[in-house]
């Protein structure tokens, strides 16, 4: 592994752990010439999924896409970026889960949706609102009907 500082070819592996997603290796590491640590991350590579957009075009998936748009929608919010990367780490397992070749952007959307429901229920509407292309208030009350209707028949806990 190159040194992130001096360029130099060799390094030594300090200390290594699995992240908390399970998905990669995260290493410690120190230069053996200039003796400055760094860390560096393992993932297995895989063959990316194709994104089917509604326009007919096709891209490999990116989840710093879903990362972007989980920003805008828990602008204000009480989410750290730490729970916002772990949605969007839940979000691409879920799709990986699948093993789709393709996958529909209004798949995922709804795969993000769900998972923002679970946590935060104005951004959840925020993404919503975007996403399904609220063309006018009423639309928006209705999904705003629908949640609290569900909030009000489901089992209150103590």
């Amino acid at each position: 592994m190159r040194c992130h500082y001096c360029q130099h070819n060799e390094t030594k592996v300090i200390d290594s752990r699995t992240t908390e997603d399970r998905l990669s290796v995260r290493r410690r590491r120190e230069c053996l010439k200039c003796g400055k640590r760094f860390t560096t991350y393992e993932r297995i590579e895989e063959i990316p999924v194709m994104v089917c957009k509604s326009d007919g075009r096709r891209e490999a998936f990116d989840s710093k896409k879903i990362i972007r748009g989980l920003v805008k929608a828990c602008e204000k919010r009480a989410l750290s970026m730490h729970e916002i990367e772990a949605i969007a780490g839940r979000v691409e397992n879920r799709i990986n889960s699948l093993m789709l070749e393709e996958i529909s952007s209004g798949e995922i959307g709804e795969i993000v949706m769900n998972e923002l429901y679970q946590v935060d229920e104005v951004a959840y509407v925020r993404f919503a609102s975007v996403y399904r292309k609220f063309a006018d208030l009423e639309r928006f009350r209705d999904e705003l009907d629908t949640i609290l209707s569900t909030k009000e028949t489901a089992p209150k806990s103590k």
